[in-house]
């Protein structure tokens, strides 16, 4: 019998890619699955359009405030395994995809003997542009979540199974047993890093191993959701939510490490975080962002 699989997806405002992620997800060859849908306050039609899905497996959160992502996966990790899931899949609503994911990503769980699997993440509207092929820690740089692939062309240069040490949580599978082991996502972060943390965590105990399993492809538009940047895949600046969370959060991942190596990545980002609003083109140069990058620093610092 096929393993029961909790869906767990965050809305805020999702009503312009929700369509066509409910599509790809009531489509699914698997069809052993509990999607929990966590509402974080969205102002837009995103309710309106999910009520509108006539389908048992559907299970809608509402939340009362914005509570953000970590804190809204948790909210649906919690149900998935009071609902005796198997498995978790944590994915974001601003992805499209096969109806063979669930399926073949379940099936290499036991095929790898394995606790967490994640596809190929590849670029939307720019299809043939990779995102994501992958992520192995370095300890130099504190375990920072450097996308193998990203920006390239797919030319099948990344199409072999490998271990792994990082998924994005925009897709990834895992056993519950992680959960069990690991604990919950660390709400503090609100969005961003959470997921570095979750699998740093996993990295530390060295006792689930994560697989990466290209011939699965997840198209991501990027900052569909957040609305994090304007542009195009290569050519965009970030927004102001965005920098502040992301900046915050990359010193308060660093801060948790706790070792004269963190303290120096953390002095190191500092000056890195000024060239780069110089000259990385990524930043409106103006006062006002400047002084927003060193006040989400300093936030960072004292979490």
């Amino acid at each position: 019998m096929s393993k029961k699989i909790g869906i767990i997806t965050i809305t805020y405002n999702s009503a312009h890619v929700i369509e066509p992620f409910m599509h790809c997800v009531l489509n699914q060859t698997h069809s052993n699955f509990i999607l929990y849908i966590i509402d974080n306050v969205s102002a837009d039609n995103t309710l309106e359009i999910l009520e509108k899905y006539n389908d048992e497996r559907i299970v809608i959160i509402k939340n009362q405030t914005n509570v953000g992502v970590a804190a809204g996966n948790n909210q649906g990790i919690k149900n998935a395994i009071e609902d005796n899931c198997d498995e978790l899949l944590i994915i974001n609503n601003d992805v499209e995809f096969s109806n063979t994911l669930l399926q073949n990503l379940s099936q290499q769980l036991i095929a790898l003997n394995c606790s967490l699997v994640a596809p190929k993440m590849m670029y939307y509207p720019e299809t043939n542009l990779i995102w994501w092929s992958g992520t192995k820690f370095k300890k130099i740089n504190c375990c920072m979540t450097n996308h193998i692939g990203i920006q390239q062309e797919d030319v099948g240069q990344f199409d072999q199974i490998e271990k792994m040490d990082y998924a994005p949580t925009c897709c990834v599978l895992l056993k519950k047993e992680v959960i069990n082991d690991i604990g919950l996502m660390d709400e503090k972060y609100f969005a961003y890093y959470d997921d570095t943390d979750f699998f740093y965590r996993i990295y530390k105990q060295q006792k689930h191993v994560l697989y990466y399993y290209p011939f699965e492809k997840l198209y991501h538009k990027v900052g569909g959701l957040s609305n994090m940047k304007k542009g195009n895949a290569k050519k965009f600046k970030f927004n102001n939510f965005y920098i502040h969370l992301i900046t915050r959060n990359h010193v308060y991942y660093l801060r948790k490490q706790n070792s004269i190596w963190s303290f120096l990545n953390i002095v190191y980002f500092y000056f890195r975080m000024q060239l780069r609003f110089l000259f990385s083109g990524k930043y409106n140069r103006n006062f006002s962002t400047y002084q927003l990058l060193q006040t989400s620093f300093f936030e960072g610092w004292k979490m």
